[in-house]
């Protein structure tokens, strides 16, 4: 249970971000158009990565402890430096701008195209959900799969919280200092899973 709530806490961190993928599901719930197609599409492919990361990294462990180690310094690494960018975010501040006045109807199939192309044509999603959450997953050893399965409930509810409750949060997330908090809250947590990380293996 502890390597769920574990996962569910660093998928969030992970994913509570500004990004090509979350500014789209945040229109098209703005537009009430598509959303639980998009957020679900979201979702299912988190899914996939990241049990792909959680089964491979795993199997590739078993005969290889030494990746063990290699994993938790180089996730360490990675975490700190996501971290480090959330921070600087959170210092500098963004505008978001939705875009309110100036969408066009999207069909049902070019929904689908960007929603796939945001999600699998963006390197960023391997690194987050196959290497490192993968990578993190395997320091768990036998509850590797809580800790995935928390990071896909993360996912979901994320995407299913953003696409829904866009209606109601867009006004608010077109404030940098509404992104500025997301961003301390995503740096603080990299901050804590990095330093876990290090001390595990001490």
């Amino acid at each position: 249970m502890l390597s769920a709530l574990a996962g569910m806490a660093f998928g969030l961190s992970l994913i509570v971000a500004v990004g090509a993928q979350n500014i789209f599901v945040l229109r098209q719930g703005l537009r009430r158009e598509h959303v639980g197609l998009v957020a679900g599409i979201c979702a299912v492919s988190d899914f996939v990565l990241i049990s792909a990361g959680v089964g491979g990294l795993g199997t590739l462990i078993q005969s290889a402890p030494l990746v063990v180690e290699i994993a938790r310094w180089a996730g360490a690494a990675v975490v700190l430096v996501y971290g480090g960018m959330a921070g600087y975010r959170a210092v500098k501040g963004q505008r978001v701008v939705m875009g309110r006045h100036s969408m066009t109807n999207r069909t049902v199939g070019a929904a689908v195209a960007t929603t796939l192309t945001l999600t699998w044509l963006n390197p960023h999603v391997y690194l987050d959900t196959v290497v490192l959450v993968g990578g993190l997953a395997a320091t768990h050893g036998d509850d590797r799969w809580w800790f995935g399965l928390g990071a896909c409930v993360a996912s979901t509810t994320w995407f299913v919280a953003l696409g829904y409750g866009a209606r109601y949060l867009a006004p608010l997330l077109e404030k940098p200092g509404a992104w500025r908090v997301l961003d301390s809250v995503v740096a603080l947590t990299m901050l804590l899973v990095a330093a876990s990380l290090i001390l595990g293996g001490a």
